[in-house]
């Protein structure tokens, strides 16, 4: 192994996701996945548990940032109202390095049924996230769910978006997509 390098986290994502692309996910190892971003076994393993853990990188960060948006929410805001705000707190986060990753996680996830079931796991837990905030609100259940679920659709949709066009930027064209989201449910 070379000397230390910054940033082990970020390139143990990049090496296993074009592993994954390269040679699927099954057939990818941590040590390889180590190798390729020039750290050790060990190194990987104190940043994560397992491989399948790699994709959600940043995910706890993510919800805490939206709960906190949707707690921080004006009184007297409706649930998608607040859910906005948990949208624009939650845009801090996606940075350059997050653009880098998107086009690779796409592929990666279009290649391997596991890594759709994770990445299904993370949205009901994003979901989960936001709909426990506006319960705490005091938010109704069922529309506290709904709010959830339309926030999480908000998010998936700008992501992919932001992603593809780095003329976008992610907090504008979300609110954007959650504009788009409210008309289609008062058309229903």
């Amino acid at each position: 192994m070379s000397r230390w390098k910054p940033d082990a986290r970020e390139r143990l994502v990049l090496a296993a996701l074009d592993l994954f692309i390269d040679q699927g996910y099954d057939a990818t190892t941590v040590a390889q996945i180590a190798e390729s971003a020039e750290v050790t076994k060990s190194t990987f393993f104190r940043h994560f548990p397992n491989k399948r853990e790699l994709l959600v990188v940043g995910q706890e960060a993510l919800s805490q940032m939206l709960a906190e948006g949707i707690a921080e929410a004006p009184e007297g805001v409706g649930p998608l109202d607040a859910v906005a705000a948990g949208l624009v707190r939650a845009s801090a986060l996606m940075g350059p390095e997050v653009r880098e990753i998107g086009p690779r996680l796409k592929k990666a996830l279009a290649a391997s049924t596991e890594l759709q079931e994770r990445d299904a796991l993370k949205s009901v837990a994003l979901a989960a996230a936001m709909t426990t905030a506006l319960l705490d609100r005091g938010v109704p259940k069922v529309s506290a769910a709904l709010a959830g679920e339309i926030g999480v659709l908000a998010f998936k949709r700008g992501y992919a978006a932001w992603v593809e066009n780095d003329r976008f930027d992610f907090g504008t064209h979300t609110l954007e997509v959650l504009r788009e989201l409210r008309e289609a449910r008062a058309a229903l």
